[in-house]
Parts: C-alpha cells; structure tokens; sequence
C-alpha cells in the first residue's frame, strides 16, 4: 500500500508522503496517514492545480488484480516484487544445492504496481525490472563471515541514523560498521554492494551513499535496512537498490499457509532451524537511469552529446573506419571488422566524413574509433581515437584485438598502448 492524498474539489491526487515532501523539504517516508495530514493541515498544503483543501490521507492498495479462468470469478494478482519465487523453491533447491547453507537464489524479472503517479523516465513505472539476491543463512552465524577479514578496512560510504540529524555522510570501516553493531554478515555484503558501483558500474563515490531506514521507514520485517542511493542531477537522492535482513519471515509464513516443515539442521552444530534471509534488491530500470544520468555529457568544443560510460559497460566496444572509400582500404577494415567481432561487438561504418562517424559513435558510447587511413596498405598500422579524450595512437593491424582487451580491462594506459600519431596537415594529406 502506498499513501495518497486527494484535492477536495477537483480530480487532482497524488503520493501523500511525496506531496509533503516536496513541500516541506524533509524526508516523510513511512510517516502513517494520520501524520501526513496532520502535517498537510499544519503547513496549510493546497492542491497544486485549483489551491483547494486536501482530503484526509488515505492508503492505496498497489496490486493489480486480474480475473482467472472463464466465468469463474477468482481473483489473482500481478507480483508485486519478485522475491517469492526464492522462498516457494527454497526447499527444493536446498535439496539440489546439497543442502549447504548460506544458499543464494537470485531472481531478474518483472513486478507490476499500479503506481500512483508514475514519472522521472524510469525512476517510478508501473511494470519495471528487478533483480534480487536471496541469501539464505544460519541467524546463528550472523556474526561472521568467512571473508570478513579480506574487507575489515574497506571504507564505506554510509548515512547512519545519527549522521541523518546532520545529513553528513561519513566513510567508516568495515569494521567500524561492526563495531557500531551491524553483524559481519550484514556488513560484509554492503562493502560487496559498494564495490559493485564504484569499482564495476563506476559510479562517483561522491554520488553514491549506504542510507540507512529507521524503524519507522523500513518494512516491519526488515531487522536491518539499507539504501543504496545516488544523487541524481534534478532529483536529488534517489533510492537504487537496497540490502535487507528479512529475518525469518518469509520461510517462517510460507511454512504456516503450506504446511510442510522448512526447517533445516546444520551439519555441523545439528541445530534445527528456520534459515533467516538477507535480501539484495536492485531496481534495473533505475539502475539503468542512473548509469545513463552520470554518462550522458554535452561536450562544447566538439559541439556533440557523449555518451561516456566506461568501456566495460559500453555495449559497442570499437567502430572501424575505412578513411577512403576504394577497395583496399574498406577490405582492410572488414577484415578487423571481422576478426574483432569474434570478441567484442563492434561495427563497421563507412558513411559520411570522419568527423560525423566520429561524432555518431560519441553519441551510442563507444569508447574506440579504428581508422583505416591513407598509410595503413603500406605500414599495417592503424589509428586508434579514444573517446573521452579525442586522443589518438598508432597500432599494428594484428595487435588491435590485444590493444583493445587491455584497454578495456584497464591494464594499460591509452598513451602506451600504440605509438604517436603524426600531425597531419591538407599538404602532406594524401
């Protein structure tokens, strides 16, 4: 359920707590309708179309209902979120898995939500993608993790409910974390949840941040609750992802409707127990907006958009170039064409001038331009142009795929990877 807020007179309504939020400044998230309307009365809050009073908040039920069968009259409803697959096929896969413990199921798919005002592209859909993580663990072992010690004095970027009163964000230790009484387990997959997007999304780590919910935000059956959120250009702080700790809840329900045990016994302590889950949830869509938020660029000088993601994410890794349009050269650019796309997607393109196909490339993202000039017949070299940059080195026909790998894996730099290109003028321009 969500809360919403309707115009006394005409057809205007929205999210309540948004409503309140955007108002007032301040954070209202899991605020109850009786304290969305006292605040919507105390600051006097009109309708935004015709200034009217609002109607007390009331709560939204967001599932979509669909009809089953013909004539029958049962009702069903569109999933709300993906995680109940995990939990339904938790006994069976703990038997596939030979039933060892922790035991992770991840989940990618669509969940519907009839979303009160959808809005901001991706960020609020009513059908949307997620992609979950259900780790199921010993409650009893939450304490540890195995490879705690490898990420003990990995910072965090994280906000705290005390950081919350001063709204700093504050890089703490994993082992701070620890000490501040978040249980190994827990903390250990929010450093693997940083490294994530800084180090493989390559997310700004000053546009990133861990948020914790308190116990008025967080679900009631979330122990812990975490958000992953980075900050949007007109957004401000948006909610990406989040880490979980759903205790026993949902093999612990799904045990008492189904009525078939879901406990399992350790093999090494022999306890018997419900496992306890921590939850991994990730929105795609907004994930995907976000990558594409801190890519997007206008560049001035060269007067085109850039699309800068890093070469890694860029689903076009190379464009191949023949600078003259007669045969040899465009022989030689399809058969790179050809030997690179048994590695990496790239294309081949041979329209326009160079500075078009150049500009074309920036706009998709693709991080390298092959050029097949005037001097590749004669010294089987070509030109390689990075994106960002503008800069250019000079490669040999048969090392470009290893060029690239290198380049694209970060173990070299683009100024060692080929030699320098000579300046080139109109006169000396054959």
């Amino acid at each position: 359920i969500d809360p919403i807020v309707k115009c006394s007179k005409c057809e205007f309504g929205d999210r309540a707590d948004h409503v309140v939020e955007k108002a007032l400044k301040q954070r209202v998230e899991g605020f109850s309708p009786e304290q969305l309307t006292k605040l919507i009365k105390e600051n006097k809050l009109k309708c935004p179309q015709c200034k009217s009073e609002f109607q007390p908040v009331t709560v939204m039920n967001m599932m979509f209902p669909v009809k089953l069968g013909v004539g029958s009259g049962q009702i069903a409803y569109l999933r709300p979120e993906t995680a109940q697959s995990p939990y339904v096929n938790f006994k069976l896969q703990y038997e596939l898995q030979r039933k060892k413990l922790p035991l992770g199921l991840a989940l990618i798919g669509r969940a519907y939500r009839n979303e009160i005002s959808p809005r901001n592209l991706t960020l609020r859909q009513r059908e949307f993608t997620q992609a979950e993580l259900q780790i199921f663990f010993n409650p009893a072992k939450i304490t540890e993790h195995k490879q705690f010690d490898a990420v003990k004095n990995y910072k965090v970027r994280t906000q705290l409910l005390p950081d919350r009163e001063q709204n700093v964000i504050v890089e703490r230790s994993a082992q701070e974390l620890v000490n501040s009484g978040l249980p190994k387990f827990y903390v250990y997959h929010l450093v693997k949840i940083q490294q994530f997007y800084l180090e493989h999304l390559h997310i700004s780590k000053e546009k990133f941040r861990l948020y914790q919910l308190s116990d008025t935000e967080k679900a009631f059956y979330n122990k812990y609750h975490f958000d992953m959120e980075a900050e949007l250009d007109t957004l401000g702080w948006t909610e990406i992802g989040g880490v979980h700790y759903r205790t026993d809840h949902d093999l612990k329900g799904h045990q008492e409707i189904s009525k078939k045990n879901l406990s399992v016994t350790d093999e090494e302590t022999k306890q018997k127990f419900i496992p306890h889950v921590l939850e991994l949830s990730f929105g795609v869509d907004r994930n995907f907006q976000t990558l594409m938020t801190f890519s997007y660029s206008i560049d001035e000088k060269r007067q085109n958009t850039i699309l800068k993601l890093h070469p890694k994410l860029a689903p076009i890794k190379a464009a191949v170039f023949p600078i003259i349009k007669e045969e040899q050269y465009e022989t030689i650019a399809e058969h790179i064409v050809k030997d690179l796309k048994k590695e990496f997607m790239c294309v081949y393109d041979r329209s326009g001038s160079i500075g078009k196909r150049y500009a074309r490339n920036d706009e998709q993202g693709t991080p390298f331009c092959i050029t097949v000039d005037d001097k590749s017949p004669q010294d089987q070299k070509v030109t390689i142009r990075d994106r960002d940059t503008t800069q250019q080195i000079r490669v040999k026909i048969k090392d470009i795929k290893n060029v690239l790998r290198k380049l694209i894996n970060e173990e070299i730099t683009f100024e060692k990877a080929g030699g320098k290109v000579e300046t080139r003028t109109k006169e000396n321009f054959v």
